[in-house]
């Protein structure tokens, strides 16, 4: 039997892949699978006449799934050179908060910090940057959503340097509004829903996640304008009822604004070929237990100044926005005392429903309720249905 040339090749090509198949090896770079429990320190020593917001989280390897991981526990005070001390008390999942410092401006502030382990961090002395006031924040509609922006000057020509963050916070309903709710006393039952626990009307509120920056270093007037905060799209839940942005404005010093710089490159502008590569982001803060031991953070102080604008869907064109409810479907459970199968109990007093509007025929009693999933129904499982006090309506 002949065999033709294209046919050998093609069986030792096979020969070749089958061969390689069988060596593979998972290679993990070291990067990846090397364990990094850095201590990244957030947050402002406020000098004004609000609190001061101090976050603390650990980094996690590149492998894990999980974000970074709350540090909890740890005793954090502000101090000055004055030789003032003043205590930062834990909130919860990483957060501490002080009472207000109301310092002045000739006092130079540090953050220092010991873990429930017992290690100490310390920042350095820092003199504080008050802000300008915001001048203005306002949107812009374009064909495909809205972009909020934000005016700013310092009349005194020192603020050169700005970070921005926000809050933002929106009104939204659930696919159905419950006047029922399920109570196991004195018996299982099913009651009609008090007004004040309402779960059809909630707000949502998010924070801010990118590094906003400005400078006016290289201008001959300390004037920003339209500075860029966020996009948001014409499908977004945020836009379909009532929303609001509150900006915060930090004026940062010269090694500040570098410190955020470098970490604006290192994690928003990477990517392509074409980006700065990833560096080393030298912090302020510094660990007194092992000086050799990597800490992440920058802590700054001074008053900031805030700007708060709503955003009333009837203002904007008539957008369809992606509804995360539009899948919900209401089904109805029935009563049924001695006659089998109470449907009541098997969805609604199981929680698997929540009930919504009463069952009766006319000059009847109510024989069942219509009922959907918690998804469907209750708003609180993605906000809050306590009115925010600066909530204004429309």
């Amino acid at each position: 039997m002949r065999i033709d040339r294209e046919s050998i090749v093609m069986w030792m090509i096979g020969l070749i892949l089958i061969g390689s198949g069988g060596c593979k090896r998972l290679y993990t770079p070291p990067a990846i699978k090397a364990p990094n429990n850095y201590l990244v320190v957030e947050g402002v020593i406020n000098t004004g006449s609000d609190s001061s917001l101090i976050r603390l989280t650990r980094t996690v390897p590149l492998s894990s799934l999980n974000g970074s991981t709350p540090e909890t526990g740890a005793t954090i005070n502000i101090i000055s050179d004055a030789n003032l001390s003043y205590p930062v008390f834990e909130k919860g999942n990483g957060y501490y908060i002080s009472k207000p410092v109301n310092g002045n401006g000739q006092t130079k502030y540090a953050l220092k910090i010991t873990t429930k382990n017992g290690e100490s961090y310390q920042s350095d002395f820092v003199s504080p940057i008050n802000s300008p006031a915001i001048d203005s924040v306002y949107y812009k509609v374009k064909s495909d959503g809205v972009d909020i922006y934000l005016d700013t000057h310092d009349p005194t020509n020192s603020a050169k340097y700005y970070r921005w963050d926000y809050t933002d916070t929106y009104l939204f309903h659930t696919a159905f509004h419950s006047i029922g709710k399920f109570a196991k006393a004195p018996k299982d039952t099913v009651v009609f829903r008090p007004l004040a626990e309402q779960n059809f009307q909630c707000w949502h509120s998010d924070t801010s996640s990118s590094i906003l920056l400005g400078s006016t270093a290289k201008l001959s007037q300390t004037v920003i304008s339209q500075a860029p905060i966020v996009s948001i799209p014409s499908t977004s839940i945020k836009i379909s009822n009532r929303y609001s942005i509150n900006v915060n404005q930090y004026g940062l010093t010269t090694d500040a604004y570098n410190y955020y710089y470098l970490l604006q490159q290192n994690t928003q502008n990477i990517g392509t070929i074409f980006d700065p590569q990833p560096s080393q982001v030298p912090g302020n803060i510094h660990s007194l237990s092992n000086p050799a031991e990597v800490v992440i953070g920058y802590i700054t102080a001074g008053k900031p100044t805030k700007y708060r604008i709503f955003i009333d869907t009837h203002n904007l064109p008539a957008w369809l926005s992606d509804n995360p409810y539009s899948g919900c479907l209401l089904d109805t459970d029935y009563y049924h005392p001695g006659r089998g199968q109470n449907s009541i109990a098997d969805y609604i007093y199981t929680g698997i429903d929540i009930p919504v509007n009463p069952v009766a025929p006319p000059l009847s009693a109510i024989i069942g309720w219509s009922g959907s999933s918690p998804y469907c129904v209750d708003c609180t499982l993605n906000g809050t249905n306590i009115k925010p006090d600066y909530w204004t309506d429309f």
